[in-house]
Formats: C-alpha cells, structure tokens, sequence
C-alpha cells in the first residue's frame, strides 16, 4: 500500500463516486480504477461493492478505512518531524474547541505559548462537541478541548485541565428571586442549547445528580452565547459556564443567582488520538496546557451578583 493508493480510496469513500473522486485526486476515471483494484489485489479482499447507484464499502473496505486515514495522518507527521529536526521547518498543530472556550480560555494561552514555541505552527478550528470528536479521529484535528461528558472512548487519551463552574443567570430586569431548592428551580422555565450538545449534557447533569426531573426547557439555542442573550432579554433562566459570562456580566446584562445545593462544574479536558508515537510539537503543546491552563478565579468573573 502506498500514500497515493490509499488518498484514493478514501476519496472513494467520501464521494461514493468514482467520477467525482477521480476528479479530487487529479486522475482519469480508468487510473482510478487501476489504483483500486491494485490495491485489492494487494490486500486480497474486495474494498468496494459497484452497482449503477454508486460505490459503497464492503466490510473489508470498512476496516481499511480507519487505518488508511492514520497511515496517511503518521505519513505526514513524520514528514513534518524529520524537516523540524533537520532544522527545515517547524511543526503545525491544528487545535479544535468550543467558541466559548476558544474566546475566554484558549486566546490567552495560546499567545503566550507562541512567544515560547515560535517554531510551533498554530491553527484553530471551532465547532460542536460532535464534531471535534470526528475530526479528531480523522485526523483534521491534533487535540480537542472541549468540556467532558464522562464516556470512555478508547480511541482517544483524555487529560483534565481544571474544573470550570457552570452558573444560574437571569436577567437583570426580570426580577428573579434566588431559587430556595432544586425542586423549586425545576419548575421555572429555562433556555438551553439542543439534546445531543455538550451544554445540555451538563445542563441535564447538574438536575440529575439532585434527583430531580430536569426543567421544561422554553427555547434551544444553537450557542451558550444565545442563551445569555436570550436570557437578558426576557424571562427564563440559564445554567452556563461561569467564563462565558464576559461583557454580558461586566455590562450587568445578567446577574448571577445562588445555586441552591453544590454548585455544579464542568471539567475542562483536552483530548487526542492514540498513536504509536505523538508529533513532538503536540508533547509540547499538551505540556504547557497542563501547566499553564488554570481555573478562571471568582475575582476575574467580574458578575454582579442578584441576592
């Protein structure tokens, strides 16, 4: 199996098409073809079921394509480590998150880890928590920081950070009063993001601990930016991370109420792929972000507090 082989079997894959995946990879249909059935000749198995709606994977084809997308991912990596220590060119790590954790956590962070790694080549991508996890294992992504749902997935290595405290807001002309239970707070109505989210999961958490039914929920949002400004705009409350908070606490657009029993939190974790040997310029990144990652501090929240 070479590199080339390989980019085009997942070109396959992802096209399920060989017209259009001829086309991705710069080759006539035929030399597609060719690459292909070399490639089954080599292995011994038929990849890909043909028929006049398309090309799907058979399960021979199936289990290829996972290990395909690593073999390629090491590919590069090891291309990226000889010219590092050659001393040609430095490493690139591709970050995944959140937007919240991105804005209030990452930011910071990552400049002071580029004034200290300059050879270190940084890109950011932000998206969903289901994302992240399916770039991470399709390689588009080095390391994922995201907040933990507490599932074991032995594809990937999993480190926390720190503990991240999740806060009960109203708006400001609401007229909220501070909730004396939890049983109390599951009458009222409240804003959160969709099922599936990793907010929900946490918001969902927090009521489940208790023993107490969750809520009725009144409007999703698609962020937990939304939800502050659906909350500060009418009636409801929100449960979100305290680092969220920002301009919205500091212009005294919500305040913050007591959460009646143990405050909840929510564990910031990073998480990567396991390989056989990990990018030098990762090991360094993860480093630092065990050290230099530390909880947001009440003082630097800067809420105006509803008592």
């Amino acid at each position: 199996m070479n590199p080339r082989q390989l980019k085009t079997f997942l070109a396959v894959i992802r096209h399920e098409n060989l017209t259009r995946a001829a086309a991705e990879v710069n080759l006539a249909q035929s030399s597609l073809s060719d690459q292909i059935q070399a490639l089954e000749e080599e292995l011994g198995a038929e990849l890909f079921l043909r028929s006049r709606q398309g090309v799907v994977p058979t399960p021979a084809g199936a289990v290829l394509e996972a290990y395909a997308e690593e073999i390629l991912a090491l590919n590069d990596e090891a291309k990226a480590a000889v010219s590092a220590a050659a001393g040609s060119a430095g490493q690139s790590i591709t970050l995944g998150t959140l937007e919240t954790i991105a804005a209030e956590r990452l930011a910071p962070w990552l400049s002071l880890f580029r004034k200290k790694n300059p050879r270190v080549g940084l890109k950011l991508k932000v998206n969903g928590s289901g994302e992240l996890l399916a770039q991470l294992q399709h390689g588009s992504i080095d390391v994922a920081f995201t907040f933990d749902r507490e599932q074991q997935d032995e594809r990937f290595l999993t480190r926390r950070i720190c503990s991240e405290p999740l806060v009960l807001i109203a708006g400001r002309d609401a007229q909220a009063r501070p909730p004396e239970s939890l049983t109390a707070l599951s009458t009222v109505p409240f804003v959160a993001t969709e099922t599936g989210c990793v907010y929900r999961h946490l918001f969902d958490t927090a009521f489940a601990e208790a023993n107490i039914a969750a809520p009725s929920i009144v409007t999703e949002a698609d962020s937990i930016a939304t939800i502050i400004r659906l909350v500060a705009s009418g009636p409801g409350y929100g449960l979100v991370p305290r680092l969220a908070l920002g301009p919205a606490a500091t212009r005294g657009d919500v305040v913050e109420l007591p959460w009646p029993g143990k405050p909840p939190a929510a564990s910031l974790v990073m998480m990567w792929r396991r390989r056989h040997v990990q990018p030098p310029a990762l090991t360094i990144l993860l480093q630092s972000a065990s050290e230099e990652l530390s909880p947001l501090r009440s003082a630097d929240a800067r809420l105006r507090h509803a008592g």
